[in-house]
């Protein structure tokens, strides 16, 4: 028997029992500094994604920025430069085409200028809707009568009367209002 029990010994090795894992708990200090770095980082990223160009109302592909340097360069010098989507696409065409601007004469843009100018303007304004008759002025303006349904334009309306209601017209900033339009609905 003593033999046997040998014999069993050798062929049956006692399994190995390994010590139990004993969970340890994350400290909450730790899990709160994990879940407040995470959150700064994700912040600042989106910080960084929505950043608009200093003076312009809205994100400008870092591709288009020397087109809309150049078009506040040459455009508002004389008067208020407009954000490109107050006016269909081919309005913008026509108008850097023509030399004869609103009855002053003016030099063209000369290649690339004025391609940069075109490819800023043409990414950034809108299409024309189906039938639309082009417009000329910022007041035919399908779109910038949509943006502006109760105010009552003066005639004739003049790229100047926009600074009573946008403050930051001249700094190409038309996001900012007036006290007395900043909370009307």
């Amino acid at each position: 028997m003593f033999n046997s029990l040998k014999l069993f010994r050798r062929t049956h090795p006692k399994p190995v029992v390994m010590p139990r894992r004993t969970k340890q708990r994350r400290s909450p200090i730790i899990l709160f500094l994990m879940l407040l770095l995470w959150s700064l980082v994700l912040g600042w990223g989106l910080a960084q994604a929505t950043e608009t160009n200093p003076g312009t109302i809205d994100v400008i592909a870092p591709r288009y920025e020397l087109g809309q340097d150049l078009y506040l360069e040459n455009c508002a010098t004389c008067h208020i430069g407009v954000p490109p989507g107050i006016m269909p696409t081919e309005s913008w065409r026509q108008i850097l085409q023509d030399p004869e601007h609103y009855g002053i004469q003016l030099p063209l843009l000369v290649d690339p200028p004025r391609l940069l100018v075109w490819d800023y303007l043409g990414q950034y304004s809108r299409p024309e809707a189906e039938g639309e008759q082009i417009p000329f002025r910022i007041e035919e303006s399908r779109y910038f009568k949509a943006l502006h349904p109760r105010v009552e334009l003066p005639q004739p309306t003049r790229l100047g009367s926009c600074i009573s209601c946008h403050p930051g017209a001249e700094q190409f900033n038309f996001r900012s209002l007036s006290p007395e339009w900043e909370d009307a609905p």
